[in-house]
């Protein structure tokens, strides 16, 4: 499936069917991220429900710590 993220064309597999399941391909799954679809900012929870089609723009905002 064909969606962008952060501006970029990307190819996700069609497995992945939500935002949880994106975060997790990604391999962001367990931080601390803000997501938006199609300009709706997505609360934590909604996250494992929400759906994701083919052509969504999707923002993905991480926190990376650091020193």
């Amino acid at each position: 499936m064909k969606v962008v993220i952060n501006g970029i064309d990307k190819m996700i597999p069609n497995d992945v069917t939500t935002i949880q399941q994106l975060l997790e391909h990604l391999k962001i799954g367990e931080k601390k991220a803000v997501v938006e679809r199609n300009g709706n900012i997505l609360t934590k929870d909604e996250h494992k429900n929400e759906a994701i089609e083919e052509g969504d723009r999707i923002e993905i905002v991480h926190f990376v710590g650091g020193g």
